[in-house]
């Protein structure tokens, strides 16, 4: 039986949404004059597990090449910087959201 969230988890599960929306979009449709728009969010419960669980930036960052390469179809190198400067984002998150 899974439990709700709290207020500050909710508040990393929207960041990461964002996150992935804005800083990591490895399908390039971000436009700043656009809203937030849903595509990554499918992606966010895995980050989301794995930020809470204290993974860091090379573990999250590794989650996230393999969604490029396995759920995306997309072609993207292990340990690639672009993946974990998005990965220091969202742990960078919940140190704000989280353990503060």
């Amino acid at each position: 039986m899974s439990r709700k969230l709290t207020q500050a988890e909710k508040a990393l599960w929207n960041r990461i949404s964002k996150i992935l929306w804005k800083n990591w979009d490895p399908i390039g449709v971000y436009n700043e004059d656009d809203e937030w728009d849903d595509e990554y969010d499918s992606y966010v419960p895995n980050i989301f597990r794995l930020a809470i669980e204290g993974a860091d930036e090379y573990r999250i960052a590794a989650s996230l090449t393999a969604t490029i390469n396995q759920s995306i179809g997309l072609s993207a190198t292990d340990n690639n910087e672009h993946d974990r400067a998005t990965a220091r984002l969202i742990i960078q998150a919940k140190i704000e959201l989280i353990d503060s």
